[in-house]
C-alpha cells in the first residue's frame, strides 16, 4: 500500500508539532530543502563572506532579517525557530544541545543563513534511474570531514564537509552531468575514488549521518556539502550558533526544478 507524500507545508507543520525529529531526505519531494546556521548579527558579516568566499559547499539560499525566525523568500509560514526536525546548538565552539525547537533560544540579534542542500539533486538523480543508496536504505546520507580546505573569511576557516554516494562508474559520470546543472544545491561532485585523498579516514565510518555499503565495481562519489560551516563555527567559537542536525533540514516551498541552470 502506497501513501501520498506531503506538501512542503505539511511536513513543515508536523516538524513544528514534534511529530517529526528526524532526517529529512525523500519527503515533500519536488521541494528544495535547506542547511541552516544561524549567529548573531556582529558574527553574521563574516559568516557572510565565508560562505560567499566558498559557494561550493556553502551555497546560500537566502539570509534572515536580523531578529526575524521569517523566511518569506523560502515559503508561506516559515519559522526558523520550529520547522526545521533537530538542531544542534554550539556554545564558544562547543556542541552543547541537540533541541527539536529553540523558540526559547531566540535572540533578537539573530541572524539565520540557509544553505543549498544535495538532497536537492538527489531527486534529479533518482529521476534519471540512477539509485541513491542511502534512501534507498531509508538511511541518513553518510557525510564526512575532510582535508580539503576552505578559503578562510574573518574568524571563520576550516575544511569541507562532503557527502557520499556509491555508483558504479558509468553512473558517476551521468551523475556528475545532472548534478553540475545544480549549482545552488553544491553543484558536481568534488571527488571520487580514494577517500584517503581527501583525508577520510574509514569510509564505512562517517562523522555524521550513516554509512552505507559500497559494492563491488562501484566507486564512492563526493560532493561539497552544508555541514561544513558547522567545522568553521568549531574552529571560530562565537559565543553561540545554532544549527540544523545533519540531514534534518527545512523543507522550503521552493521547487528543485527551479533550481537548475541548464
Amino acid at each position: 500500500m502506497t501513501t501520498t507524500p506531503l506538501s512542503a507545508a505539511a511536513e513543515r507543520l508536523r516538524i513544528r508539532s514534534g511529530a517529526n525529529s528526524g532526517q529529512t531526505a525523500g519527503l515533500a519531494p519536488g521541494h528544495v530543502q535547506a542547511n541552516l546556521a544561524i549567529l548573531p548579527a556582529d558574527w553574521a558579516g563574516d559568516f557572510l563572506r565565508f560562505c560567499q568566499a566558498n559557494p561550493r559547499p556553502c551555497p546560500l539560499l537566502a539570509v534572515s532579517e536580523v531578529g526575524d525566525p521569517r523566511l518569506p523568500t523560502l515559503g508561506h509560514d516559515i519559522d526558523i525557530r520550529t520547522d526545521v526536525p533537530r538542531y544542534r546548538v554550539y556554545r564558544d565552539g562547543v556542541l552543547a544541545d541537540g533541541p527539536t525547537d529553540i523558540t526559547d533560544l531566540w535572540r533578537d540579534d539573530f541572524v539565520a543563513f540557509l544553505i543549498g542542500c544535495s538532497f536537492s539533486f538527489e531527486e534529479a538523480l533518482l529521476a534519471d534511474g540512477l539509485p541513491v543508496r542511502h534512501i534507498a536504505m531509508n538511511r541518513n546520507v553518510p557525510m564526512y570531514e575532510t582535508s580539503i580546505p576552505c578559503t578562510p573569511a574573518g574568524r571563520f576557516s576550516g575544511t569541507m564537509v562532503v557527502s557520499m554516494r556509491p555508483m558504479v562508474p558509468k553512473d558517476a559520470i551521468r551523475a556528475i552531468q545532472i548534478t553540475s546543472r545544480f549549482p545552488s544545491v553544491h553543484g558536481a561532485p568534488v571527488h571520487f575514488g580514494d577517500p584517503a585523498a581527501i583525508g577520510i579516514r574509514d569510509i564505512a565510518d562517517p562523522e555524521h549521518g550513516e554509512g552505507v555499503p559500497i559494492e563491488p565495481g562501484e566507486v564512492p562519489v563526493f560532493w561539497a556539502c552544508g555541514v561544513t560551516p558547522q567545522v568553521a563555527i568549531r574552529n571560530a567559537r562565537p559565543p553561540i550558533a545554532i544549527t540544523h542536525s545533519p540531514g534534518a533540514m527545512l523543507i522550503t516551498d521552493l521547487l528543485n526544478t527551479h533550481l537548475s541552470v541548464l
